[in-house]
């Protein structure tokens, strides 16, 4: 795991904590001249909307700006994980029994 993905795991988990959301995954990938940021958030047990991500996205941004942890320009996204949610922990492998 980067440095940087480390980093934003730390800001961003007291936040979708307070929000009773799920911190899914983090990424920050290179994607031609461009940086890219991703969060993916949920609800323990699916339905995030589009508010909810939002919520962390402006949170998000407020701490990303007092702490500056990355060098590079980059776009921040805060999305729900989608159907194609990558399975990582236990719980998300004990989750998905029953559901294919």
């Amino acid at each position: 795991m980067s440095k940087v993905v480390s980093i934003i795991e730390e800001l961003v988990t007291p936040i979708v904590e307070e929000l009773q959301l799920e911190l899914v995954e983090v990424e920050y990938v290179k994607e031609g001249r461009d940086w890219f940021l991703r969060v993916y958030v949920d609800i323990p047990g699916g339905g995030i909307d589009i508010l909810q991500c939002a919520q962390v996205s402006e949170r998000l941004s407020e701490v990303l700006d007092e702490n500056d942890p990355i060098e590079e320009n980059y776009y921040l996204e805060v999305s729900s994980p989608g159907a194609e949610r990558p399975l990582k922990k236990r719980q998300d492998f004990e989750n998905a029994i029953g559901k294919f």
